[in-house]
């Protein structure tokens, strides 16, 4: 059973577009009727929308085997007096979930991830964190890729917020105990005696997504299709329990070299 990552996994960090390997991948579960949840950190277009493009370039699955944060944000942060931060899609697809966004006097900080955060904007929201607004990341990623570029990714930017001024955080996307407890539900309609430790993922962010489901008891496989060109970037400087059990290139590697089980 799999839980599968999508971007730098599934598609491109640079053009959206399937990594090798990656539609072979979901249509061999599909057709050995493998069980799996595809779970995404997808924050900037709505969930069904995203899906869909998903659909559109060939990877066959449908709602049943999809999670991502926006479908779990509205029970954890209420929709009043909101001071969001992240890509205009992701603004727009809160406001269009009906958010209400206050840069004044807000309850929440919502950090999602975009590459171009100014340092006025890391002022603001230090301010409202001092003056009692609660921190949330959509995610917790390590490394955000884009235009051959690595940015500093929401896990980071949390903890510097975290740092400044001691506010605790929580995390509605990967790598949260809440959102993996969510997708192993999900999956237990395709398998009722689905576990943790039945369970292997597959990402490139092998210090947020695999860290955290390492600690659940899943078996972890770290692809350098996304945020790393390789792993010798990253993985010796993890700590010995979080290391990655495999390592493959990408999709198309595991195919040929991974034993795929139910």
């Amino acid at each position: 059973m799999y839980f599968i990552d999508v971007q730098g996994t599934l598609i491109s960090d640079e053009d959206k577009s399937p990594i090798e390997g990656s539609r072979e991948f979901i249509n061999k579960l599909n057709t050995e009727h493998i069980p799996y949840m595809v779970i995404t950190n997808n924050t900037k277009k709505a969930s069904q929308d995203f899906l869909a493009y998903l659909n559109s370039i060939d990877f066959d699955f449908d709602a049943g085997k999809y999670l991502d944060p926006l479908m779990l944000l509205e029970s954890h942060v209420s929709k009043e007096a909101v001071a969001a931060y992240g890509a205009e899609e992701f603004l727009q697809t809160l406001q269009k979930m009906g958010y209400k966004l206050d840069y004044t006097n807000p309850k929440t900080v919502l950090i999602a991830i975009k590459e171009n955060f100014t340092a006025d904007e890391y002022a603001q929201m230090i301010d409202f964190l001092l003056s009692g607004a609660k921190l949330v990341g959509m995610h917790e990623t390590s490394i955000y890729a884009k235009n051959n570029k690595r940015y500093p990714g929401v896990g980071a930017i949390l903890k510097m917020l975290e740092f400044a001024t001691s506010s605790a955080y929580d995390v509605v996307g990967k790598p949260s105990q809440v959102f993996y407890k969510e997708a192993l539900e999900r999956l237990k309609k395709q398998n009722p005696y689905a576990q943790f430790c039945d369970i292997t993922i597959i990402s490139d962010d092998v210090k947020g997504d695999l860290g955290g489901a390492k600690e659940l008891g899943m078996q972890t496989i770290f692809v350098t299709s996304g945020k790393y060109k390789s792993a010798d970037e990253i993985v010796p400087f993890l700590e010995e329990n979080l290391k990655p059990d495999f390592i493959y290139k990408n999709m198309q590697d595991i195919l040929i070299r991974h034993k795929m089980e139910k």
